[in-house]
């Protein structure tokens, strides 16, 4: 697989990434075997991208890695975030904590869970609007010159904060959501990052898995799945993102591959600087989302794809009440 830059410190990840959120929570039940499994299979495949997160769980997913990892620890560029934190007793309960001291408290605590004295890409996961972002990633500074953290990242960060954050210590990647149906951070974020010389990590790709074909109805999701509650999987907005689908799909059909890996390839076309990290908890499509990466788009294709999919042509909001606080 080919690698890709992020950002000008010398962070070289696969074009690809895994993210590993679902293998423990959010989209249905979890089979921690297969999970595992789903993991060794990406590092054979050349992905070295782990994405995971501590309110992933919450803290079990972290487990879970780290657990997968630990005999191959050195093929893998190890991502972790702090941030979003869940109430013990009510976990749908969150809040977001970016004070200094807690900083160094979440990441002692991540390493211990992933079983490794450093963890290669450290981003906050969400921004605290209480605490100055200045003294936040000063305190993630001090992990990188402690040794505990390589690289610096932020998530779901404006264009101001991402310079203001930049400004005390160079910042490697942007983790945002990115797709056909969430073309957001093209307004600013993007251009923000490319004067900066930030790579940009595209989670959701694939739209939460919509953008693959294979959810036709509500019924597709099991219960409890987190995206029942999803306002582009409910209602009209569904049927509308449906019919996108089906412009995605034959596209695909056309270029003679699935609309997951169309998508896929579409993202990864945006630059050499962007990264998508699809999630998944099967290795059946873990082969398949990598196989993208061998997919080239013409300018026509791109074209084609790009009047099918506009920007702002996905029906709803990303998340339910559009808070800070999200995945």
């Amino acid at each position: 697989m080919d690698h890709r830059q992020l950002g000008s410190t010398g962070l070289t990840v696969s074009a690809q990434g895994l993210g590993c959120m679902g293998m423990s929570e959010f989209y249905g039940t979890a089979d921690e075997a297969e999970a595992a499994a789903t993991i060794h299979r990406a590092l054979d495949l050349g992905v070295t991208l782990l994405d995971t997160a501590d309110m992933y769980g919450p803290h079990t997913n972290e487990r879970l890695v780290g657990e997968a990892i630990a005999r191959r620890r050195d093929e893998v560029v190890l991502a972790t975030k702090f941030g979003i934190v869940r109430d013990p007793e009510d976990p749908t309960v969150r809040g977001i904590n970016g004070r200094p001291d807690y900083v160094a408290r979440a990441c002692d605590a991540s390493l211990q869970r992933l079983s490794t004295d450093h963890i290669d890409l450290y981003y906050q996961h969400r921004v605290d609007p209480d605490v100055p972002i200045e003294e936040t990633v000063g305190a993630m500074a001090e992990l990188v010159d402690a040794g505990k953290v390589r690289f610096l990242g932020l998530s779901e960060a404006s264009a101001d904060t991402i310079r203001r954050a930049h400004a005390v210590h160079p910042i490697s990647a942007l983790q945002t959501e990115y797709s056909l149906w969430s073309r957001d951070p093209e307004d600013e974020v993007l251009p923000t990052l490319r004067e900066l010389r930030i790579g940009f990590v595209a989670y959701s790709p694939l739209g939460r898995g919509f953008l693959t074909g294979a959810i036709a109805s509500r019924d597709d999701l099991a219960p409890g799945d987190f995206r029942r509650a999803n306002p582009r999987f409910e209602g009209e907005n569904f049927d509308r993102n449906l019919e996108l689908v089906a412009r995605i799909r034959q596209l695909a059909a056309e270029k003679d591959c699935t609309p997951g890996q169309l998508a896929l390839a579409w993202v990864m076309a945006q630059g050499d600087d962007v990264v998508p990290i699809p999630g998944t908890k099967r290795r059946s499509y873990l082969e398949q989302n990598v196989q993208a990466t061998e997919i080239a788009l013409s300018d026509d294709e791109l074209a084609a794809i790009d009047e099918a999919a506009p920007a702002g042509s996905a029906a709803g909001d990303r998340y339910a009440d559009m808070s800070p606080v999200g995945l």
